[in-house]
Protein backbone atom coordinates (compact mmCIF):
# COMPACT_ATOMS: atom_id res chain seq x y z
CA UNK A 1 0.00 0.00 0.00
CA UNK A 2 1.39 3.40 -0.95
CA UNK A 3 1.54 5.44 1.58
CA UNK A 4 -0.10 9.06 1.37
CA UNK A 5 1.42 12.08 1.15
CA UNK A 6 1.63 14.22 4.63
CA UNK A 7 0.92 18.22 4.26
CA UNK A 8 3.29 20.93 4.49
CA UNK A 9 2.32 23.20 7.57
CA UNK A 10 2.51 27.25 5.57
CA UNK A 11 4.43 29.45 7.68
CA UNK A 12 2.46 32.55 8.47
CA UNK A 13 3.61 35.52 7.11
CA UNK A 14 4.66 38.85 8.15
CA UNK A 15 2.18 41.71 6.92
CA UNK A 16 3.75 43.92 4.45
CA UNK A 17 3.22 47.56 4.66
CA UNK A 18 2.16 46.54 0.99
CA UNK A 19 -0.97 44.89 2.63
CA UNK A 20 -4.10 46.97 1.37
CA UNK A 21 -5.85 46.16 4.77
CA UNK A 22 -3.19 46.64 7.09
CA UNK A 23 -2.57 50.26 5.46
CA UNK A 24 -6.60 50.94 5.49
CA UNK A 25 -6.72 49.98 9.02
CA UNK A 26 -3.95 52.23 10.35
CA UNK A 27 -5.34 55.20 8.14
CA UNK A 28 -8.88 54.52 10.07
CA UNK A 29 -7.19 54.73 12.92
CA UNK A 30 -5.44 58.12 12.70
CA UNK A 31 -8.43 59.62 11.01
CA UNK A 32 -10.16 58.45 14.50
CA UNK A 33 -7.32 59.91 16.77
CA UNK A 34 -7.72 63.49 14.56
CA UNK A 35 -11.05 63.59 14.66
CA UNK A 36 -11.23 63.20 18.43
CA UNK A 37 -8.25 65.30 19.09
CA UNK A 38 -10.64 68.46 17.06
CA UNK A 39 -13.38 67.25 19.21
CA UNK A 40 -11.67 67.75 22.50
CA UNK A 41 -9.84 70.66 21.47
CA UNK A 42 -12.87 72.26 20.55
CA UNK A 43 -14.31 71.56 23.67
CA UNK A 44 -11.36 73.34 25.05
CA UNK A 45 -11.86 76.54 23.26
CA UNK A 46 -14.02 78.52 25.32
CA UNK A 47 -13.83 81.87 25.68
CA UNK A 48 -15.18 83.78 29.46
CA UNK A 49 -17.84 86.30 29.38
CA UNK A 50 -20.25 88.07 31.37
CA UNK A 51 -23.98 87.46 31.17
CA UNK A 52 -26.62 89.82 33.55
CA UNK A 53 -26.97 87.78 36.55
CA UNK A 54 -30.17 89.81 37.35
CA UNK A 55 -31.92 92.77 34.83
CA UNK A 56 -30.26 95.31 34.33
CA UNK A 57 -31.37 98.75 33.56
CA UNK A 58 -30.36 101.89 31.77
CA UNK A 59 -28.33 103.78 34.15
CA UNK A 60 -27.30 100.33 36.48
CA UNK A 61 -23.67 100.39 37.81
CA UNK A 62 -22.31 97.00 36.48
CA UNK A 63 -20.53 95.17 39.44
CA UNK A 64 -20.29 91.68 40.73
CA UNK A 65 -23.61 91.74 41.92
CA UNK A 66 -25.62 92.38 38.21
CA UNK A 67 -22.78 90.21 36.31
CA UNK A 68 -21.80 86.48 36.03
CA UNK A 69 -18.97 84.44 34.39
CA UNK A 70 -19.76 81.96 32.12
CA UNK A 71 -17.43 79.93 29.74
CA UNK A 72 -18.86 79.96 25.98
CA UNK A 73 -17.89 79.95 22.19
CA UNK A 74 -18.39 82.66 20.67
CA UNK A 75 -15.77 82.06 17.89
CA UNK A 76 -15.18 85.95 16.05
CA UNK A 77 -18.39 87.26 17.36
CA UNK A 78 -16.99 87.42 20.82
CA UNK A 79 -15.79 90.97 20.76
CA UNK A 80 -19.30 91.83 20.28
CA UNK A 81 -19.70 91.36 23.91
CA UNK A 82 -18.12 91.83 27.31
CA UNK A 83 -15.34 89.81 28.06
CA UNK A 84 -14.82 88.48 31.89
CA UNK A 85 -11.10 87.67 31.53
CA UNK A 86 -10.29 90.59 33.25
CA UNK A 87 -13.02 91.33 35.32
CA UNK A 88 -15.84 93.45 35.82
CA UNK A 89 -15.51 97.39 34.47
CA UNK A 90 -14.01 99.88 37.20
CA UNK A 91 -16.51 102.26 35.92
CA UNK A 92 -18.49 100.39 33.56
CA UNK A 93 -22.20 101.77 33.61
CA UNK A 94 -25.62 100.22 32.02
CA UNK A 95 -26.35 102.36 28.68
CA UNK A 96 -29.18 99.79 27.79
CA UNK A 97 -31.20 97.09 29.26
CA UNK A 98 -30.17 94.12 29.08
CA UNK A 99 -32.42 90.56 30.17
CA UNK A 100 -31.32 88.45 33.08
CA UNK A 101 -29.32 85.28 31.38
CA UNK A 102 -28.26 87.02 28.75
CA UNK A 103 -24.60 87.97 27.25
CA UNK A 104 -23.86 91.42 28.01
CA UNK A 105 -22.90 93.59 24.94
CA UNK A 106 -20.05 95.62 24.76
CA UNK A 107 -22.51 98.56 23.22
CA UNK A 108 -24.19 98.60 26.17
CA UNK A 109 -21.09 99.44 28.47
CA UNK A 110 -20.02 102.79 28.84
CA UNK A 111 -18.99 105.50 31.56
CA UNK A 112 -21.46 107.72 33.97
CA UNK A 113 -21.43 110.27 31.57
CA UNK A 114 -22.55 108.09 28.65
CA UNK A 115 -26.45 108.04 30.81
CA UNK A 116 -28.58 109.25 28.91
CA UNK A 117 -31.73 108.54 31.11
CA UNK A 118 -32.96 110.05 34.74
CA UNK A 119 -35.09 108.38 37.04
CA UNK A 120 -38.32 110.32 37.55
CA UNK A 121 -41.55 109.19 40.13
CA UNK A 122 -44.84 109.59 38.33
CA UNK A 123 -47.82 108.90 40.08
CA UNK A 124 -50.18 106.52 38.49
CA UNK A 125 -53.45 104.98 39.34
CA UNK A 126 -52.30 101.87 40.64
CA UNK A 127 -54.26 100.03 37.73
CA UNK A 128 -51.78 101.45 35.53
CA UNK A 129 -48.87 99.69 37.76
CA UNK A 130 -50.15 96.45 38.08
CA UNK A 131 -47.97 93.88 36.85
CA UNK A 132 -45.03 96.54 36.11
CA UNK A 133 -41.60 95.22 37.61
CA UNK A 134 -38.29 97.00 37.46
CA UNK A 135 -36.65 96.86 33.61
CA UNK A 136 -40.84 96.53 32.53
CA UNK A 137 -40.52 98.39 29.09
CA UNK A 138 -43.87 100.85 28.81
CA UNK A 139 -45.07 103.56 27.24
CA UNK A 140 -46.21 106.73 28.91
CA UNK A 141 -49.63 108.03 27.95
CA UNK A 142 -50.68 111.65 29.37
CA UNK A 143 -54.42 112.90 30.14
CA UNK A 144 -55.27 116.25 30.07
CA UNK A 145 -57.55 117.90 32.45
CA UNK A 146 -60.27 119.64 30.77
CA UNK A 147 -59.63 123.30 31.23
CA UNK A 148 -64.11 123.91 30.08
CA UNK A 149 -64.92 122.62 33.26
CA UNK A 150 -63.81 122.52 36.89
CA UNK A 151 -65.02 118.82 37.46
CA UNK A 152 -62.49 116.35 37.31
CA UNK A 153 -62.52 115.50 33.68
CA UNK A 154 -59.75 114.78 31.03
CA UNK A 155 -59.23 115.17 27.40
CA UNK A 156 -58.40 112.27 25.11
CA UNK A 157 -55.05 110.76 25.92
CA UNK A 158 -51.89 111.24 24.01
CA UNK A 159 -48.60 109.43 23.73
CA UNK A 160 -45.73 111.17 25.56
CA UNK A 161 -42.77 108.73 25.33
CA UNK A 162 -42.42 105.67 23.88
CA UNK A 163 -40.38 102.17 25.44
CA UNK A 164 -39.19 103.78 28.78
CA UNK A 165 -37.36 101.69 31.32
CA UNK A 166 -39.48 101.13 34.87
CA UNK A 167 -36.78 101.55 37.27
CA UNK A 168 -38.81 101.19 40.75
CA UNK A 169 -41.98 100.16 41.63
CA UNK A 170 -43.00 100.38 45.42
CA UNK A 171 -44.02 97.55 47.20
CA UNK A 172 -47.86 96.40 47.38
CA UNK A 173 -49.68 98.58 49.87
CA UNK A 174 -47.24 101.75 49.34
CA UNK A 175 -50.27 103.41 47.45
CA UNK A 176 -51.58 106.94 48.07
CA UNK A 177 -54.86 107.38 49.94
CA UNK A 178 -57.87 108.59 48.70
CA UNK A 179 -60.89 107.96 46.45
CA UNK A 180 -58.76 106.79 43.93
CA UNK A 181 -55.42 104.54 45.00
CA UNK A 182 -52.50 106.09 43.15
CA UNK A 183 -48.45 104.58 43.13
CA UNK A 184 -45.14 106.51 42.42
CA UNK A 185 -43.59 104.42 39.97
CA UNK A 186 -39.84 105.66 38.63
CA UNK A 187 -39.23 105.47 35.07
CA UNK A 188 -36.18 106.38 33.39
CA UNK A 189 -36.86 109.03 30.95
CA UNK A 190 -34.52 110.66 28.61
CA UNK A 191 -32.94 113.69 29.66
CA UNK A 192 -34.05 115.64 27.14
CA UNK A 193 -37.80 114.90 28.07
CA UNK A 194 -37.95 115.11 31.72
CA UNK A 195 -39.48 118.34 31.66
CA UNK A 196 -41.98 117.41 30.01
CA UNK A 197 -42.84 114.36 32.08
CA UNK A 198 -42.18 117.03 35.16
CA UNK A 199 -44.73 119.47 33.37
CA UNK A 200 -47.83 116.87 32.61
CA UNK A 201 -47.35 116.02 36.32
CA UNK A 202 -47.39 119.79 37.47
CA UNK A 203 -50.41 120.39 35.43
CA UNK A 204 -52.41 117.71 37.31
CA UNK A 205 -52.87 115.50 33.70
CA UNK A 206 -53.43 111.94 34.50
CA UNK A 207 -49.92 109.64 33.43
CA UNK A 208 -50.66 106.35 32.53
CA UNK A 209 -48.13 103.94 32.33
CA UNK A 210 -49.06 101.03 28.99
CA UNK A 211 -46.76 97.86 29.06
CA UNK A 212 -45.85 97.09 25.78
CA UNK A 213 -45.61 93.36 24.54
CA UNK A 214 -43.60 91.28 27.15
CA UNK A 215 -43.47 94.53 28.88
CA UNK A 216 -44.44 93.50 32.44
CA UNK A 217 -41.50 90.55 32.18
CA UNK A 218 -38.62 92.88 33.33
CA UNK A 219 -37.33 92.29 29.50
Amino acid sequence: MSELPTPRASRLQRPSWRDSRLVAGVLIVLAASAIGAKVVGAADDTVPMYVAATAIRPGDRLTAANLRRVDVQLGDTGRLYLAAAAGAPVDGWARTAVAEGQLVPSGAVGQRSDIDVQRVAVKVDSTSATGLVAGSVVDVWVSQRDPATTQERYLAAKRLLLGVTVADVPATGSGFGGATSSTAVQILVPRERVGEVIGAADSLSRLTLVPGPGGTAGS
